[in-house]
């Protein structure tokens, strides 16, 4: 009986297999061949698109906001470490293991609206940038041209910033990098 159930089951499965095989082969083969022009004039098209960003300049300042992210990143996943450590350990008292969770608790909540404001000035036509909130101060990095950055730019990442935490315009710096 056991036999007859597994040769069934290995039946059916097989026949699943030559089924997902036949639709893949029936997809694939309803496109036909691939036209030689469009598959030109795409090439030509992402080599335009990549000759835009793969220049010296958009390479620097694009390494710098990825370092800059790498070493908030590594600066705060020791200091987690560092906190799970106090609050874990044996011989922590409650105060201690109550202020490492408000650190975390905090760590966490910057480290997200870090993140949803570095989305939304990207959605609002900048390159790139990097944010950083600390206790009593929001910095941010964004690229900017030889001139520097507009009134208007400026203003975008004030009202962003104040939009998005309880920080005032006067506790905002904003750094301009320049390629």
């Amino acid at each position: 009986m056991k036999n007859k159930k597994r040769n069934i089951t290995m039946i059916a499965v097989l026949l699943f297999v030559c089924g997902a095989v036949a639709l893949n082969w029936s997809y694939n083969n309803r496109w036909g061949e691939p036209d030689a022009e469009m598959v030109s004039a795409e090439d030509a098209a992402m080599m335009a698109d990549d000759a835009k960003f793969t220049g010296a300049a958009a390479a620097s300042v694009s390494g710098y906001f990825d370092e800059a992210r790498l070493t908030r990143q590594v600066s705060r996943d020791e200091a987690l470490e560092l906190l799970q450590t106090a609050a874990t350990a044996e011989t922590a008292s409650q105060e201690t293991i109550d202020s490492a969770m408000d650190a975390i608790a905090a760590m966490a909540t910057c480290s997200m609206q870090e993140s949803q404001i570095e989305n939304l000035l990207i959605a609002k036509d900048f390159d790139d940038c990097v944010v950083y909130i600390g206790n009593e101060a929001v910095t941010v990095a964004v690229p900017a041209p030889a001139e520097g950055l507009s009134e208007e730019a400026v203003a975008k990442i004030t009202d962003i910033i104040c939009n998005e935490t309880e920080y005032e315009a006067a506790q905002l710096s904003i750094i301009e990098v320049r390629s």
